[in-house]
């Protein structure tokens, strides 16, 4: 619910002239479809406080966005975007409100005072400084204030929700120690299990086909086409108006209802004619380009420095052809990687019904093993990231399956753990502290935003919305 406004550039707000049209849109006939027939000057509602369009003017108006740029983004919800930015601070200042909190004048003055901004190079405060300020972003020295008040407001209210979000050191110096322990591992490599892809027999092959038929069958095209470049549209080697003007000849009788025959009987070219096609790994550049066109029946499409004309005959789904060498290696591919799959499912299985044991490791590494030592839960130098986090959360004696940066998979035990010294005043130590600070911190925020969605029920008028986005159309 509290949601962060999109940055439109920092566009100026034609101030005068928005309000007339705002003033204008609201100011006169009133409004359909509110809450009640006594609340048509509401855009919204939050609980019992109405937001009246005289506040989102006012929020218009402050946030330096100009007219064109609301015109403009009126299909990207910009109209939207600004309510939802004016609905959140609402909900923060019914919430400081709620919480009785306050800041006093000599706070404000203070502030001002110790802006970098409006002080000396001695660090002294300098009114004109701030005057001109004040000038340059068309401000008065109360409305500043006001702003500024508000903002310490939201300040106090943030600080006070996320009073309690400071660790207590024992459990810091815990959760360090268990992310920069060392992690003795031993490992192999999956891939000196796996069957080797030659080895799968032709009869597994097709038995893998027949079990997978639905899944596997592809759509085929028939179909013929030419290449139409500037040397045989117009007898010229470059691309100029007139064989521009000859393609256009050609699509505009295409959308006549041409057929290809008809569109070709005076242009001499050469006519390939396609069976049975359908991507594969053999990469055909005019065919491939034309297969992802195939929605269309007749067409023709740029690709490159020529231009394909094409015509669609025909379009079925047919299962994999395991006579076709291309087909079946990538048939076997599947099984291959299907195998491997199996595999580490299976294992993976085993560990987790505790019924992979040291005997089973034992077994399958043989005389395989590696070993490494990771120094932290940021070691990612043998594994990927997030196999290293699920490594620092297991027990000494586990084994699972992890992968480097490369997607390998390995088979891996943890054999010991060994906590490492540190000191508290280190600078990774620290910055340690403050990243958990800051994320139980956001923990807690995001838990009091979905407070806030509990504790408040807002209403939009929507008829009022249209209206506002009908005046900057």
């Amino acid at each position: 619910m509290i949601k962060t406004l999109k940055n439109f550039g920092g566009k100026k707000l034609g101030g005068v002239i928005l309000i007339a049209v705002i003033v204008i849109a609201f100011g006169f006939g009133g409004f359909g479809g509110g809450f009640s027939t006594n609340n048509q000057n509401n855009i919204a509602k939050i609980n019992k406080t109405n937001v009246t369009t005289q506040d989102f003017m006012d929020y218009l108006n402050g946030s330096n966005i100009s007219q064109q740029a609301i015109r403009e983004n009126l299909d990207q919800n910009i109209i939207e975007e600004l309510l939802s930015g004016l609905i959140s601070t609402t909900l923060i200042d019914l919430e400081v409100e709620d919480f009785d909190l306050s800041i006093t004048e000599l706070t404000v003055l203070k502030k001002i005072k110790e802006n970098k901004n409006f002080q000396d190079e001695n660090d002294v405060f300098q009114r004109i400084k701030y005057e001109k300020f004040l000038l340059s972003n068309n401000m008065s020295a109360p409305m500043f204030e006001l702003q500024l008040k508000n903002r310490e407001l939201q300040k106090h209210l943030f600080d006070l929700i996320g009073a309690g979000t400071i660790t207590p050191d024992f459990l810091i110096k815990k959760k360090f120690e268990e992310q920069n322990k060392t992690l003795d591992i031993e490992y192999l490599a999956m891939s000196k299990q796996y069957r080797e892809k030659d080895s799968y027999t032709s009869e597994e092959i097709k038995k893998f086909v027949e079990e997978n038929k639905d899944q596997l069958k592809r759509e085929y095209i028939d179909f013929k086409y030419a290449v139409l470049n500037p040397k045989n549209l117009i007898g010229l080697e470059e691309f100029n108006q007139d064989f521009f003007d000859e393609i256009d000849k050609i699509e505009n009788k295409i959308s006549q209802g041409g057929t290809f025959e008809t569109i070709l009987e005076n242009i001499k070219v050469d006519v390939i004619e396609i069976s049975k096609y359908t991507t594969s790994s053999t990469k055909k550049i005019n065919e491939d380009r034309i297969y992802s066109k195939r929605s269309s029946n007749l067409d023709i499409i740029e690709n490159g420095d020529n231009f394909l004309l094409f015509s669609i005959v025909d379009k079925y789904d047919l299962g994999p052809d395991l006579g076709d060498l291309t087909t079946k290696d990538e048939i076997t591919e599947l099984v291959f990687q299907k195998g491997k799959f199996d595999l580490n499912r299976n294992i993976l299985e085993k560990i987790q019904k505790n019924e992979f044991d040291n005997n089973e490791f034992n077994k399958i590494s043989a005389n395989s093993l590696e070993y490494v030592s990771l120094n932290s839960i940021n070691d990612a130098n043998t594994f990927e990231t997030n196999s290293v986090k699920m490594l620092y959360s297991l027990p000494v004696g586990a084994f699972t399956l992890v992968n480097d940066k490369d997607n390998k998979i390995y088979l891996v035990k943890i054999v010991n753990a060994k906590d490492n010294s540190y000191n508290t005043a280190d600078k990774n130590y620290l910055k340690f502290v403050q990243e958990l600070n800051t994320d139980n911190r956001k923990s807690i925020l995001q838990s009091y935003d979905q407070l806030l969605n509990n504790k408040y029920k807002v209403q939009l008028n929507q008829k009022t919305i249209d209206r506002v986005k009908n005046y900057f159309k």
